[in-house]
């Protein structure tokens, strides 16, 4: 139906399905308790359709665009990191040459150059910078500057686009296409959060790491990875090259990146002393926010597929 793969198709509509339950059980939640308010969670909840009917959109769209709104993506999560983390007043030129190199970085991902996708943020981009900063001759602060300049570049713009260059992956499993690839990644991500949150609202007792993000439990992150692993193992062979065998290896690495992501940026706003990264994302907080998992699970399941199936 309008070119979608099959099964990329069954697992879209099983998207919206979840999207539709969950906006039911809010209401019917309303009903039953007028007197709690739900706004938060309304405000999530239509913050989900947007995001939703914005990827799906752009998914399928010709592959170009689809890049195009990642190196977006890119741009928007670097710009946020940028205004929550102290930089100094003499990096702004520094600055302009990292967001230079997004555009760089997603022509190699539209081209397909695998080589230089590789390596020209982690070598290219992190040498010249330095360089860059150098030459504008203030010294004092220069290795925390250029050490939060290479980490917000790193994160924002080389993981993120691991995702794009997942549309230019030659296509094994026709049923599911490159499309089937990035619904995978992005819903194991997404439903990995979920699970660790139920398991841990539910039976959370031991905390993991408290002074960090103090709701996580062990009880939660280990029902979480169990639960994910085995949901991966299911839909792998149906979205992505992979068997269920290795599905359910890849559900596990995106179940334990996905939590170190989590905590990672939590860390950072810890340090901050903010609550959220933004506000771009009525009821989520900011991009960062919403994206913090999925910033270490991209290029780790990234590069899982592509060692085994390229």
């Amino acid at each position: 139906m309008f070119n979608i793969p099959l099964h990329s198709f069954y697992m879209m509509l099983f998207v919206i399905f979840l999207l539709i339950a969950g906006s039911l059980i809010r209401l019917r939640l309303q009903r039953k308790n007028p007197s709690v308010d739900y706004t938060e969670l309304k405000q999530r909840i239509q913050s989900w359709w947007w995001m939703i009917a914005i990827l799906f959109g752009i998914l399928l769209a010709p592959t170009t665009i689809s890049i195009t709104f990642f190196a977006l993506l890119s741009f928007l999560a670097l710009k946020e990191f940028f205004s929550i983390m102290p930089t100094r007043q003499a990096d702004r030129r520094v600055l302009l040459w990292a967001y230079l190199a997004i555009p760089a970085q997603y022509y190699w991902v539209e081209t397909a150059w695998y080589g230089m996708f590789l390596i020209f943020i982690p070598i290219y981009v992190f040498l010249f910078l330095p360089m860059r900063a150098v030459f504008i001759g203030e010294t004092k602060g220069f290795i925390r500057s250029l050490g939060t300049i290479h980490w917000a570049v790193m994160l924002s713009v080389l993981c993120i686009s691991h995702i794009a260059y997942l549309l230019q992956l030659p296509v094994i499993n026709e049923e599911a296409g490159a499309l089937g690839l990035v619904l995978f990644l992005i819903f194991i991500t997404q439903f990995n959060d979920v699970c660790q949150y139920i398991w841990g609202k539910t039976f959370g007792k031991h905390k993991i790491i408290p002074k960090v993000s103090p709701k996580k439990t062990w009880e939660g992150f280990i029902g979480g990875v169990v639960t994910v692993t085995i949901i991966s193992g299911l839909l792998a062979p149906y979205l992505t090259p992979l068997t269920m065998v290795q599905g359910f290896v890849a559900g596990s690495l995106i179940a334990v990146s996905g939590f170190v992501g989590d905590v990672v940026i939590s860390s950072v706003k810890r340090d901050l002393a903010i609550k959220d990264s933004g506000t771009l994302i009525p009821g989520h907080g900011g991009l960062l926010d919403r994206i913090d998992s999925l910033i270490y699970t991209a290029p780790l399941f990234f590069h899982f597929l592509y060692y085994l199936c390229y």
